[in-house]
């Protein structure tokens, strides 16, 4: 299956609520119980939302800074799977290290976007074409309602050919 296909037939499942909640409950239960979701999802660009609410919250009225991180963490990592999902030869990847830098409470709805889809994708084909690991790092900020960014995430993603 190309890369092509694969991306599309992944994003197809991420776009699926019921799937990808499934998923999500099965796989990631702390994301799911934390209220994190994919919003928007395409070959470049990936937002993922996490509420501030009771399971998110911490003792100073904001979002625990572990649900912050899960939803800044996904916004790339679902560009990372979409990009190896299915792939012959398959590619394993990984989080390597993470930096966070917070600016703003978190103390309402935060969106975090990710634009390095294209990045992420030349890494993958890289690590395929040299059998050689590759890592990128890939940006995400998270945004309140009001559109002030609460928090940057810089992700760094090991992508290696089986």
């Amino acid at each position: 299956m190309t890369a092509k296909t694969g991306s599309a037939a992944f994003f197809s499942l991420v776009n699926n609520r019921l799937k990808f909640n499934l998923f999500l409950f099965r796989k990631l239960p702390s994301a799911y119980f934390s209220g994190v979701r994919v919003r928007n999802v395409n070959g470049n660009s990936c937002q993922v939302t996490v509420p501030y609410k009771w399971f998110s919250q911490n003792p100073f009225r904001s979002t625990y800074f572990a649900c912050l991180a899960m939803a800044a963490e996904m916004s790339t990592g679902i560009l990372s799977m979409a990009h190896v999902y299915q792939r012959r030869p398959a590619v394993s990847m990984l989080v390597t290290a993470l930096e966070a830098k917070y600016f703003k409470k978190a103390v309402a709805l935060t969106t975090f976007t990710c634009t390095d889809g294209l990045a992420i994708r030349d890494a993958v084909e890289k690590a395929v074409a040299t059998g050689e690991a590759q890592m990128i790092i890939a940006k995400s900020v998270g945004k309140n309602d009001q559109g002030e960014t609460v928090a940057e995430f810089l992700i760094t993603w090991s992508f290696k050919s089986k």
